[in-house]
C-alpha cells in the first residue's frame, strides 16, 4: 500500500495534494506530477487537464490536484488550481520593460481564440473577439502564464498591450479559468 492513501477494501479514496509538473506532453496526451511530500510520480492525463479548462501545463508549474490510487499507480482525477513555474512572473520582453506590473494586472482579460501557435518558433497569434487585428503571443508569456502550448481554435482570455510591433499578450489563461 502506498503511503498516505487510506484504502478500504471496497473502494479507493481520493486525496488532495500539491505537486510540481515533472513534464507534460500535449501530443502524447499525458504527463507526470511529483508530489511535494515525495512518493511515486502521479499520472496527469490530458482529459483531466481539459476538465480544468487547459490543453497544456508548463513543466515546473505547481498544481493542486485530487489523486486516486489505481492498480496502475497514483493518478490525478481533478485539477483544482495551477500556479506558473517559479521565476516565470511577467515575461521580460523588451515591450514590457517600461510597464508597471500593477498597470498590466489592471488590464481587462479579453476573450480570444488561438489562430496558431508554434512552440518551436516560440510564438503564435490569437484573435480577440470583435477585433480585426491579431494579438502576438510569445512563448515566454505562455510559460509565465503556466501553459506549455496552445492549440488552434482554443478559447483563451488575454491581457493585451499595444507593443512596438502591434498588439501583444502579457498574460494568457484558459477561457474556463478566466470565467471563474
Amino acid at each position: 500500500m502506498q503511503a498516505g492513501f487510506e484504502v478500504n477494501h471496497h473502494d479507493d479514496t481520493t486525496r488532495k495534494l500539491i505537486g510540481r509538473v515533472k513534464w507534460f506532453d500535449p501530443a502524447r496526451g499525458f504527463g507526470f506530477v511529483v508530489a511535494e511530500e515525495g512518493g511515486p510520480d502521479i499520472l496527469l492525463h490530458a482529459n483531466v487537464l481539459r476538465n480544468f479548462g487547459q490543453s497544456s501545463v508548463a513543466d515546473g508549474a505547481v498544481v493542486d490536484i485530487l489523486v486516486q490510487r489505481t492498480q496502475r499507480g497514483a493518478q490525478a482525477i481533478e485539477v483544482l488550481s495551477i500556479e506558473p513555474p517559479e521565476g516565470a512572473g511577467t515575461a521580460v520582453l523588451e515591450d514590457f520593460r517600461t510597464l508597471d506590473p500593477e498597470q498590466i494586472q489592471a488590464l481587462p482579460m479579453e476573450p480570444a481564440r488561438v489562430k496558431w501557435f508554434d512552440k518551436i518558433k516560440g510564438f503564435g497569434f490569437a484573435n480577440v473577439f470583435g477585433r480585426d487585428e491579431d494579438v502576438f503571443i510569445h512563448v515566454e508569456v505562455l510559460r509565465a502564464s503556466g501553459l506549455a502550448d496552445l492549440a488552434p481554435g482554443e478559447a483563451v482570455a488575454l491581457r493585451v498591450i499595444d507593443g512596438k510591433r502591434g498588439r501583444m499578450a502579457t498574460e494568457i489563461c484558459a477561457w474556463e479559468a478566466a470565467a471563474r
